[in-house]
C-alpha cells in the first residue's frame, strides 16, 4: 500500500493524443518544418514542449523552434475549447483513492498555464493535493518533478507510485527511486513499457485499484 498516486496526464487520465499530435503537425507546416508523421508526434508526447520539438525537428535552429512552439499552443488552445475526454472510469478511480485515504498528485509535460486550463475544463482540482508541469521543474525523464512533489508531501519515495503511459514517465520514476505502472492505451507501446521495468502494466485505469491492494469501484 502506497500514500501518493502520482499520475501523469495526457494519454493517462484523459485522451488528448489526437489533439497533441494533429496540433503540433500543424504548427510545423506553419513554420514550413520539415514533414513528419503522426507517429513522430505521438512517440514524444510527455516531454516538455522544448524538448519535444527539438527532438521531432532537430535541425531547425531556436527561432524556428520557438515560432512552432507559439503556433502549436495557439493551435492547440484554439482546437480543444471542451473538457478533454477522460479515459473510461477515471472518475471513478479518482474518487475511490481519493476516498481510501490517499493522496494524488499530477506530474505532466504539459505547461502550468496548460494544466490549470485542463484541471478546470474538467473539474479535477478536487482531486490532486498538488501538481507539478514542465516548465517548473525540468523535462522528463529527469526526476526532478518527482522530487519536488515528495519534498513539498514530505513523502519517501518508496511510499509513492507514478502511473504513466511513455516510457519518459516510467524512467523518470526509476530515477527518483520510486515504482511504476505502465497503462497500455496511451501514447507507447506495451514493449516500451516493459522495458523499463515497471512494478506493473495495465490495459485498463480501472485494474490500477487492484494493483495498489483496494476494492474495485
Amino acid at each position: 500500500m502506497v500514500k501518493l498516486v502520482i499520475f501523469d496526464w495526457d494519454g493517462t487520465l484523459f485522451d488528448s493524443i489526437a489533439g497533441i499530435c494533429n496540433s503540433m503537425l500543424e504548427a510545423g507546416a506553419r513554420v514550413k518544418a520539415p514533414q513528419r508523421d503522426y507517429d513522430d508526434i505521438k512517440n514524444i508526447i510527455g516531454l516538455s514542449l522544448d524538448t519535444a520539438i527539438s527532438t521531432v525537428w532537430p535541425e531547425l535552429d531556436s527561432v524556428h523552434r520557438a515560432q512552432l512552439a507559439d503556433h502549436y499552443k495557439d493551435i492547440y488552445v484554439k482546437n480543444d475549447q471542451t473538457p478533454p475526454n477522460a479515459y473510461d472510469g477515471v472518475f471513478e478511480l479518482l474518487n475511490t483513492l481519493q476516498e481510501s485515504g490517499l493522496k494524488l498528485a499530477v506530474a505532466t509535460g504539459k505547461t502550468r498555464r496548460g494544466l490549470n486550463r485542463v484541471m478546470a475544463l474538467t473539474q479535477t482540482n478536487r482531486f490532486f493535493v498538488t501538481s507539478r508541469c514542465a516548465d517548473e521543474a525540468v523535462s522528463k525523464p529527469n526526476p526532478l518533478m518527482l522530487e519536488q512533489i515528495l519534498e513539498e508531501l514530505n513523502i519517501s519515495a518508496d511510499d509513492a507510485i507514478m502511473i504513466g503511459d511513455t516510457e519518459y514517465d516510467l524512467n523518470m520514476a526509476t530515477n527518483a527511486g520510486m515504482r511504476s505502472v505502465g497503462v497500455t492505451y496511451g501514447a507507447h507501446h506495451q514493449d516500451r513499457l516493459k522495458a523499463c521495468n515497471p512494478f506493473a502494466i495495465i490495459n485498463d485505469i480501472k485494474q490500477l485499484t487492484a494493483v495498489l491492494g483496494l476494492k474495485n469501484p
